[in-house]
C-alpha cells in the first residue's frame, strides 16, 4: 500500500509540474539559466530545467545554464547558484546577440560611454568602475566615478593599452549605432571581456537593466527600479491604449547642431512615439531636410534635441540659451506660419530624455502632447524622484524647455 501511495504521489507531483506554464513577461532576461525565458531567474527555472531533463518540456536555449551544449543536473546546480548569487561564472546574451561568459563576481568595470554610466550609477555599482569615457565627468551627476582614468571613447577610439593596464573584469559598451566588432575584436586581443547593452531603446531597457543587475550583483535593486518604472509607464500605456492614429499629434524631431531630422525607426523617436505622437519623418535613420520639407509637412509639435547639453541639461540654470537655440532653429522664412510655431509647441529637450532616460522622457512627452489625459502627471516631480532616489544626487537643471505643464 505504501508503494502505491508513493507512486501516486510521484504521479501527482509530475502532473503539478507539467501544469506550470512558462511565465509571461514583456521581455526575456538574457541570462543563461533563465530556462522558462521570463524576466528573472528563480526556482521556477530549476523546476523547468528538471522537466526538460525528464523530457516533459521542450529544451530552451537559456536552459543551458552552464553553456556546454547539454541540459543536465549541472545546469540545475548552476541555476541554484545564480539564485543565491554564488555562481563562479555567468553566461549572458547581450544586446547585439553576443554570448559572453564572465568570471564572477565582477569587481572592476570600464565604461565606454556616459549612457551606460547612468545605469551603473542607478544600480549602485559605481564603486566597481576603474575606467571611464571622457564625457562622464562633464555630466555633473557621477561623483564617484568621475575621477577615474580616461580610457577614450568607444566611437572615436579606446586607449587599449590603458584598458589592458586597468585589467577590468568587463567592459560595458554600447551596442549601437556604430558596429561593435572593431572594438570587441581588439578587446579580445588583450583578453578583456565586453558586454554590449542598448540603453536607448525603450522596449529593451528593462532587459538591459536586469541583465546588468545580474552581472554586477545588484539584481534586487534592478528589480526594485523596474517595479518603480512600470508604475509610471503603465499609466501611459493604459491611457493611450485605445487612441486612434488620427488623434495623435504629429511631430518632428530635429537636432539643433549636426544630426539632422530623425526618422520613425530611430530608437529615440520610438520613445517619443510611445507617448502618443506620430513622427512625420517616415524615412529611415536620420538626414538633413530642406526647410521647405518641414513647411509642407507642417508638424503639430517640433522637438529640438540638444546633444551637447549646452542649452538644457543638468548644469543649466537659465533658460536664456535655450530660447536662443529655439529662435535660431526656427529662423527660416515661413516658419512663423507652422502649426507648431503658432500654437507654441516648439520645445528644446536634452538628449537623455528620448534616450537613456527615456523612462522619464516618455512622461514629459505624454504630458506635453496630451495635457487633458495626463493632467495629474508631473514629469518634473518624477524626474526629481529619479535623480534623488535612484541616481542618489541632488536634482537640478533644465531638461525640457519651455515647460508645458506649469499651471
Amino acid at each position: 500500500m505504501m508503494k502505491l501511495n508513493t507512486i501516486l504521489a510521484g504521479i501527482t507531483t509530475i502532473l503539478m509540474l507539467l501544469a506550470l506554464p512558462a511565465a509571461a513577461s514583456d521581455y526575456t532576461l538574457g541570462v543563461f539559466g533563465n530556462a522558462n525565458e521570463d524576466d528573472t531567474i528563480n526556482m521556477q527555472d530549476v523546476t523547468y530545467t528538471e522537466l526538460i531533463i525528464l523530457e516533459y518540456r521542450d529544451q530552451t536555449d537559456l536552459a543551458d545554464a552552464k553553456y556546454d551544449r547539454k541540459i543536465n543536473m549541472q545546469d540545475v546546480t548552476q541555476i541554484e547558484l545564480v539564485i543565491l548569487g554564488k555562481e563562479k561564472e555567468l553566461t549572458v546574451l547581450d544586446s547585439v546577440d553576443r554570448i559572453v561568459t564572465l568570471e564572477m563576481p565582477i569587481e572592476s568595470i570600464v565604461v565606454t560611454d556616459d549612457n551606460q554610466a547612468e545605469f551603473i550609477r542607478l544600480l549602485g555599482a559605481e564603486e566597481k568602475v576603474v575606467g571611464i569615457e571622457r564625457s562622464i565627468p562633464e555630466r555633473g551627476y557621477f561623483p564617484v566615478m568621475s575621477d577615474k582614468p580616461d580610457i577614450g571613447n568607444q566611437w572615436r577610439g579606446l586607449n587599449y593599452e590603458l584598458v589592458a593596464e586597468l585589467d577590468p573584469d568587463v567592459v560595458i559598451m554600447l551596442g549601437s549605432p556604430a558596429p561593435v566588432e572593431p572594438v570587441t575584436t581588439k578587446l579580445d586581443e588583450i583578453c578583456v571581456e565586453a558586454v554590449c547593452v542598448d540603453t536607448i531603446e525603450l522596449d529593451e531597457r528593462a532587459n538591459v537593466i536586469m541583465l546588468l543587475g545580474y552581472i554586477l550583483g545588484n539584481g534586487e535593486r534592478a528589480a526594485e527600479y523596474l517595479e518603480w518604472r512600470e508604475s509610471h509607464l503603465s499609466v501611459i500605456r493604459e491611457r493611450l491604449e485605445d487612441m486612434d492614429e488620427e488623434d495623435k499629434p504629429t511631430m518632428l524631431f530635429q537636432d539643433v547642431d549636426f544630426r539632422g531630422v530623425f526618422g520613425r525607426d530611430y530608437s529615440m523617436c520610438r520613445t517619443i512615439e510611445a507617448a502618443g505622437l506620430t513622427n512625420i519623418a517616415d524615412f529611415s535613420g536620420r538626414m538633413d531636410v530642406d526647410p521647405e520639407w518641414i513647411l509642407v509637412n507642417d508638424p503639430d509639435i517640433i522637438l529640438l534635441g540638444d546633444w551637447k547639453s549646452e542649452s538644457v541639461g543638468y548644469k543649466i540654470t537659465s533658460s536664456s540659451k535655450a530660447n536662443e537655440s529655439i529662435e535660431e532653429a526656427m529662423d527660416h522664412p515661413g516658419f512663423d506660419e507652422l502649426t507648431a510655431m503658432k500654437s507654441g509647441n516648439v520645445y528644446l529637450v536634452e538628449y537623455m530624455l528620448p534616450g537613456t532616460r527615456g523612462d522619464i522622457g516618455v512622461l514629459y512627452f505624454a504630458r506635453m502632447a496630451h495635457p487633458d489625459k495626463f493632467e495629474d502627471i508631473d514629469p518634473v516631480a518624477i524626474d526629481k524622484e529619479y535623480f534623488e532616489d535612484w541616481l542618489r544626487v541632488d536634482y537640478q537643471g533644465i531638461f525640457f524647455h519651455p515647460s508645458a505643464w506649469d499651471n
